[in-house]
Protein backbone atom coordinates (compact mmCIF):
# COMPACT_ATOMS: atom_id res chain seq x y z
CA UNK A 1 0.00 0.00 0.00
CA UNK A 2 1.35 3.43 -0.95
CA UNK A 3 2.11 5.56 2.08
CA UNK A 4 -0.58 8.10 2.90
CA UNK A 5 -3.25 6.68 0.59
CA UNK A 6 -6.68 5.35 1.46
CA UNK A 7 -6.55 1.96 -0.20
CA UNK A 8 -8.40 0.22 2.66
CA UNK A 9 -11.47 2.42 2.55
CA UNK A 10 -14.78 1.55 4.16
CA UNK A 11 -16.51 1.07 0.79
CA UNK A 12 -15.75 -2.35 -0.70
CA UNK A 13 -16.35 -1.53 -4.37
CA UNK A 14 -15.36 1.06 -6.96
CA UNK A 15 -16.45 4.69 -6.74
CA UNK A 16 -16.90 7.19 -9.55
CA UNK A 17 -17.11 10.88 -8.65
CA UNK A 18 -18.60 13.06 -11.36
CA UNK A 19 -17.37 16.61 -10.78
CA UNK A 20 -18.29 19.76 -12.67
CA UNK A 21 -16.42 23.07 -12.61
CA UNK A 22 -19.21 25.60 -13.06
CA UNK A 23 -16.92 28.44 -14.14
CA UNK A 24 -19.41 30.34 -16.31
CA UNK A 25 -17.93 33.78 -17.07
CA UNK A 26 -15.07 33.65 -14.58
CA UNK A 27 -12.80 31.35 -16.60
CA UNK A 28 -12.80 33.79 -19.52
CA UNK A 29 -12.41 36.85 -17.33
CA UNK A 30 -9.45 35.53 -15.33
CA UNK A 31 -7.81 32.81 -17.40
CA UNK A 32 -8.23 33.88 -21.03
CA UNK A 33 -8.14 37.68 -21.20
CA UNK A 34 -9.23 39.83 -22.88
CA UNK A 35 -12.76 38.82 -22.03
CA UNK A 36 -14.50 39.69 -25.28
CA UNK A 37 -18.28 39.38 -25.68
CA UNK A 38 -17.86 36.17 -27.67
CA UNK A 39 -15.75 34.55 -24.95
CA UNK A 40 -18.18 35.60 -22.24
CA UNK A 41 -21.06 34.16 -24.24
CA UNK A 42 -19.32 30.76 -24.10
CA UNK A 43 -19.45 30.98 -20.31
CA UNK A 44 -23.07 32.07 -20.41
CA UNK A 45 -23.89 29.01 -22.53
CA UNK A 46 -22.75 26.91 -19.58
CA UNK A 47 -25.24 28.60 -17.27
CA UNK A 48 -28.17 28.87 -19.73
CA UNK A 49 -27.90 25.59 -21.62
CA UNK A 50 -25.15 23.31 -20.32
CA UNK A 51 -26.01 23.25 -16.63
CA UNK A 52 -29.74 22.44 -17.05
CA UNK A 53 -28.82 19.60 -19.41
CA UNK A 54 -26.27 18.21 -16.94
CA UNK A 55 -28.77 18.40 -14.08
CA UNK A 56 -31.41 16.66 -16.19
CA UNK A 57 -29.00 13.86 -17.08
CA UNK A 58 -27.97 13.34 -13.46
CA UNK A 59 -31.63 13.30 -12.42
CA UNK A 60 -32.46 10.73 -15.08
CA UNK A 61 -29.89 8.34 -13.60
CA UNK A 62 -30.46 9.50 -10.01
CA UNK A 63 -26.75 10.19 -9.56
CA UNK A 64 -25.14 12.58 -7.07
CA UNK A 65 -22.32 14.88 -8.17
CA UNK A 66 -20.00 17.62 -6.93
CA UNK A 67 -20.01 21.10 -8.49
CA UNK A 68 -16.99 23.34 -7.92
CA UNK A 69 -18.31 26.89 -8.12
CA UNK A 70 -16.33 30.14 -8.11
CA UNK A 71 -17.82 32.83 -5.93
CA UNK A 72 -18.11 35.00 -9.03
CA UNK A 73 -20.41 32.40 -10.60
CA UNK A 74 -22.47 32.09 -7.43
CA UNK A 75 -23.06 35.84 -7.39
CA UNK A 76 -23.67 36.07 -11.16
CA UNK A 77 -26.02 33.08 -11.42
CA UNK A 78 -27.54 32.46 -7.98
CA UNK A 79 -30.61 30.73 -9.44
CA UNK A 80 -28.41 28.22 -11.23
CA UNK A 81 -26.50 27.42 -8.04
CA UNK A 82 -29.81 27.11 -6.18
CA UNK A 83 -30.90 24.54 -8.78
CA UNK A 84 -27.74 22.52 -8.14
CA UNK A 85 -28.43 22.54 -4.41
CA UNK A 86 -32.12 21.73 -4.86
CA UNK A 87 -31.13 18.63 -6.84
CA UNK A 88 -29.08 17.36 -3.88
CA UNK A 89 -25.62 17.89 -5.31
CA UNK A 90 -22.57 19.13 -3.44
CA UNK A 91 -21.32 22.70 -3.88
CA UNK A 92 -17.56 23.03 -3.39
CA UNK A 93 -15.08 25.92 -3.49
CA UNK A 94 -13.40 26.96 -6.76
CA UNK A 95 -11.87 30.30 -5.72
CA UNK A 96 -13.75 33.57 -6.10
CA UNK A 97 -12.54 34.94 -9.43
CA UNK A 98 -10.88 31.89 -11.05
CA UNK A 99 -7.43 33.45 -10.68
CA UNK A 100 -4.48 31.06 -10.59
CA UNK A 101 -3.40 30.86 -6.91
CA UNK A 102 0.23 30.32 -7.89
CA UNK A 103 0.26 33.91 -9.25
CA UNK A 104 -1.11 35.46 -6.04
CA UNK A 105 0.56 36.54 -2.83
CA UNK A 106 -0.69 35.10 0.46
CA UNK A 107 -3.02 38.00 1.23
CA UNK A 108 -4.57 37.87 -2.25
CA UNK A 109 -5.07 34.14 -2.03
CA UNK A 110 -6.64 34.47 1.41
CA UNK A 111 -9.11 37.04 0.05
CA UNK A 112 -9.99 34.68 -2.82
CA UNK A 113 -10.74 31.89 -0.35
CA UNK A 114 -12.72 34.04 2.07
CA UNK A 115 -14.76 35.84 -0.59
CA UNK A 116 -15.51 32.57 -2.39
CA UNK A 117 -16.55 30.88 0.86
CA UNK A 118 -18.85 33.76 1.76
CA UNK A 119 -20.56 33.69 -1.65
CA UNK A 120 -21.22 29.95 -1.46
CA UNK A 121 -22.32 30.02 2.16
CA UNK A 122 -24.92 32.70 1.42
CA UNK A 123 -26.61 30.31 -0.99
CA UNK A 124 -26.08 26.96 0.71
CA UNK A 125 -26.27 28.00 4.36
CA UNK A 126 -23.03 26.20 5.21
CA UNK A 127 -19.34 26.48 4.35
CA UNK A 128 -18.01 24.25 1.58
CA UNK A 129 -15.92 21.26 2.69
CA UNK A 130 -14.03 20.81 -0.59
CA UNK A 131 -11.74 22.95 -2.75
CA UNK A 132 -10.40 22.76 -6.28
CA UNK A 133 -7.84 25.20 -7.61
CA UNK A 134 -9.03 26.96 -10.78
CA UNK A 135 -5.63 26.27 -12.37
CA UNK A 136 -5.03 22.78 -10.93
CA UNK A 137 -2.03 24.27 -9.19
CA UNK A 138 -1.14 25.53 -5.73
CA UNK A 139 1.00 28.33 -4.44
CA UNK A 140 3.42 27.53 -1.66
CA UNK A 141 0.72 28.74 0.76
CA UNK A 142 -2.39 27.07 -0.70
CA UNK A 143 -2.33 23.83 1.25
CA UNK A 144 -1.68 25.48 4.59
CA UNK A 145 -4.53 27.92 3.90
CA UNK A 146 -6.90 25.04 3.10
CA UNK A 147 -5.97 23.41 6.41
CA UNK A 148 -6.41 26.70 8.24
CA UNK A 149 -9.91 27.19 6.82
CA UNK A 150 -10.95 23.66 7.70
CA UNK A 151 -11.42 22.08 4.29
CA UNK A 152 -11.90 18.32 4.37
CA UNK A 153 -10.50 17.73 0.90
CA UNK A 154 -8.80 19.22 -2.14
CA UNK A 155 -8.98 18.05 -5.77
CA UNK A 156 -6.20 19.84 -7.64
CA UNK A 157 -3.09 17.62 -7.62
CA UNK A 158 -1.75 14.60 -9.48
CA UNK A 159 0.28 12.30 -7.21
CA UNK A 160 -2.06 9.29 -7.45
CA UNK A 161 -4.82 8.09 -9.74
CA UNK A 162 -7.43 5.94 -7.98
CA UNK A 163 -6.70 6.46 -4.29
CA UNK A 164 -7.23 9.66 -2.29
CA UNK A 165 -4.15 10.57 -0.29
CA UNK A 166 -2.85 13.15 2.16
CA UNK A 167 -0.73 15.79 0.38
CA UNK A 168 2.35 17.00 2.21
CA UNK A 169 3.08 20.35 3.80
CA UNK A 170 6.60 21.74 3.74
CA UNK A 171 8.42 19.56 1.22
CA UNK A 172 11.96 20.70 0.49
CA UNK A 173 13.24 19.96 -3.01
CA UNK A 174 15.19 21.66 -5.75
CA UNK A 175 17.53 21.05 -8.68
CA UNK A 176 20.36 20.41 -6.21
CA UNK A 177 18.24 19.28 -3.24
CA UNK A 178 16.80 15.74 -3.21
CA UNK A 179 13.26 15.53 -1.89
CA UNK A 180 12.92 16.00 1.85
CA UNK A 181 9.24 15.16 2.46
CA UNK A 182 7.18 17.33 4.75
CA UNK A 183 4.36 16.26 7.06
CA UNK A 184 1.08 14.94 5.70
CA UNK A 185 -1.79 17.41 5.76
CA UNK A 186 -5.00 16.34 7.53
CA UNK A 187 -7.16 16.85 4.45
CA UNK A 188 -7.71 14.37 1.60
CA UNK A 189 -6.48 14.88 -1.92
CA UNK A 190 -8.70 13.48 -4.71
CA UNK A 191 -6.23 13.34 -7.61
CA UNK A 192 -7.04 14.70 -11.04
CA UNK A 193 -5.65 14.22 -14.54
CA UNK A 194 -5.95 16.18 -17.77
CA UNK A 195 -6.97 13.05 -19.69
CA UNK A 196 -10.00 12.84 -17.38
CA UNK A 197 -10.99 16.49 -17.94
CA UNK A 198 -13.31 17.54 -20.76
CA UNK A 199 -11.69 20.98 -21.22
CA UNK A 200 -8.39 19.99 -22.95
CA UNK A 201 -10.16 17.39 -25.07
CA UNK A 202 -12.88 19.65 -26.40
CA UNK A 203 -12.24 23.37 -25.87
CA UNK A 204 -10.89 25.29 -28.83
CA UNK A 205 -9.42 28.73 -28.27
CA UNK A 206 -7.52 30.79 -30.84
CA UNK A 207 -5.03 32.17 -28.33
CA UNK A 208 -3.10 30.85 -26.46
CA UNK A 209 -4.30 27.30 -27.24
CA UNK A 210 -5.41 25.86 -30.57
CA UNK A 211 -6.56 22.57 -29.14
CA UNK A 212 -9.77 20.73 -28.50
CA UNK A 213 -12.62 19.63 -30.79
CA UNK A 214 -11.95 15.94 -30.17
CA UNK A 215 -14.50 13.36 -31.19
CA UNK A 216 -16.49 12.17 -28.17
CA UNK A 217 -15.74 8.57 -29.17
CA UNK A 218 -12.05 9.18 -28.47
CA UNK A 219 -12.75 10.59 -25.02
CA UNK A 220 -15.24 7.85 -24.23
CA UNK A 221 -12.55 5.30 -25.04
CA UNK A 222 -10.12 6.98 -22.63
CA UNK A 223 -12.60 7.37 -19.79
CA UNK A 224 -14.06 3.87 -20.02
CA UNK A 225 -10.59 2.32 -20.31
CA UNK A 226 -9.50 4.16 -17.17
CA UNK A 227 -12.61 2.90 -15.38
CA UNK A 228 -12.03 -0.67 -16.56
CA UNK A 229 -8.42 -0.59 -15.40
CA UNK A 230 -9.51 0.65 -11.97
CA UNK A 231 -12.10 -2.10 -11.60
CA UNK A 232 -9.46 -4.78 -12.21
CA UNK A 233 -6.38 -3.30 -10.56
CA UNK A 234 -7.81 -0.97 -7.92
CA UNK A 235 -11.25 -2.43 -7.14
CA UNK A 236 -11.90 -0.09 -4.20
CA UNK A 237 -10.52 2.93 -6.02
CA UNK A 238 -12.07 6.33 -6.71
CA UNK A 239 -12.18 7.68 -10.26
CA UNK A 240 -12.66 11.44 -10.44
CA UNK A 241 -13.88 12.93 -13.72
CA UNK A 242 -13.73 16.70 -14.25
CA UNK A 243 -16.22 18.41 -16.56
CA UNK A 244 -17.51 21.90 -17.28
CA UNK A 245 -21.17 22.64 -18.10
CA UNK A 246 -20.10 24.96 -20.94
CA UNK A 247 -18.11 22.08 -22.48
CA UNK A 248 -19.81 18.78 -21.65
CA UNK A 249 -23.22 20.43 -22.08
CA UNK A 250 -23.04 20.25 -25.88
CA UNK A 251 -25.41 17.55 -27.10
CA UNK A 252 -22.85 15.21 -28.65
CA UNK A 253 -20.66 15.45 -25.55
CA UNK A 254 -23.52 14.90 -23.14
CA UNK A 255 -24.16 11.69 -25.04
CA UNK A 256 -20.59 10.69 -24.22
CA UNK A 257 -21.25 11.22 -20.51
CA UNK A 258 -24.41 9.14 -20.72
CA UNK A 259 -22.44 6.36 -22.45
CA UNK A 260 -19.81 6.41 -19.71
CA UNK A 261 -22.47 6.27 -17.00
CA UNK A 262 -24.17 3.34 -18.72
CA UNK A 263 -20.83 1.53 -19.02
CA UNK A 264 -20.11 1.91 -15.31
CA UNK A 265 -23.62 0.98 -14.19
CA UNK A 266 -23.61 -2.11 -16.41
CA UNK A 267 -20.48 -3.33 -14.63
CA UNK A 268 -22.08 -3.22 -11.18
CA UNK A 269 -20.28 -3.61 -7.89
CA UNK A 270 -19.78 0.08 -7.26
CA UNK A 271 -21.39 3.48 -6.89
CA UNK A 272 -21.40 7.13 -7.93
CA UNK A 273 -20.78 9.52 -5.03
CA UNK A 274 -20.12 13.11 -4.07
CA UNK A 275 -16.53 13.92 -3.13
CA UNK A 276 -17.55 15.34 0.23
CA UNK A 277 -19.32 12.12 1.19
CA UNK A 278 -16.30 10.01 0.23
CA UNK A 279 -14.00 12.29 2.23
CA UNK A 280 -16.19 11.90 5.32
CA UNK A 281 -16.23 8.12 4.92
CA UNK A 282 -12.45 7.98 4.59
CA UNK A 283 -11.91 10.09 7.70
CA UNK A 284 -14.42 8.05 9.71
CA UNK A 285 -12.81 4.80 8.54
CA UNK A 286 -9.32 5.99 9.47
CA UNK A 287 -10.52 7.11 12.89
CA UNK A 288 -12.14 3.73 13.49
CA UNK A 289 -8.94 1.95 12.45
CA UNK A 290 -6.87 4.10 14.83
CA UNK A 291 -9.20 3.29 17.74
CA UNK A 292 -8.94 -0.47 17.28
Amino acid sequence: MRHGTAQNASHDGWTVCLTFDFDALSVWLASFPPATPAKLSRGEYGARVGLPRVLDLLAAYRLPATFFVPGHTAESYPEAVAAILAAGHEIAHHSYSHRDPSTLNVDEERREIERGMAALERLSGQPPVGYRSPSWDHSNATLSLLVEYGFAYDSSLFADDFYPYHPRLGDRVGPDIPLQPGAEAPLWEFPVDYALDDWPHFTFNFNPLRVGLSAPSKVCEIWTAEFDYMVVHAPTGVLTLTMHPQVIGRGHRLTLLAQFIEHALAHGGGRFARLGDVARELSAHNLAMEQQ
